[in-house]
């Protein structure tokens, strides 16, 4: 290859900037909500004994938070694959997965 298609190949297209930021920002959308639900119930506490919800609550919380990130998963290879976006974009919904799973197991109790 020569200079010029060397350089070439090194520039993205301007359709390739698009395409990564438009997959950047669907996975950016996916991750807030499913942190915010992780964080919700990270934060739930129960208020005294007579609270007989918390379980159930923290519980709810942590499994939205898995429907919302276990499909943001799921793009994530196709992404990293497809658009080039980095490949520390795994780590984002391994974290938020783990946590919401351990979350449902050591829910609180009253």
């Amino acid at each position: 290859m020569t200079h010029p298609e060397t350089k070439r190949a090194a520039r993205r297209s301007w359709a390739g900037v698009v395409a990564i930021a438009l997959c950047a920002v669907v996975l950016l959308a996916l991750h807030t909500l499913g942190g915010f639900f992780t964080l919700n119930a990270l934060l739930t506490e129960s208020e005294g004994p007579w609270d007989s919800t918390v379980t159930d609550t923290a519980r709810a919380m942590a499994f939205l938070a898995l429907v919302i990130e276990l499909p943001a998963a799921a793009l994530t290879p196709a992404f990293v694959s497809l658009v080039g976006l980095r490949r520390w974009w795994y780590a984002i919904p391994a974290v938020l997965i783990l946590t919401a799973i351990a979350r449902m197991v050591f829910a609180p109790v009253p």
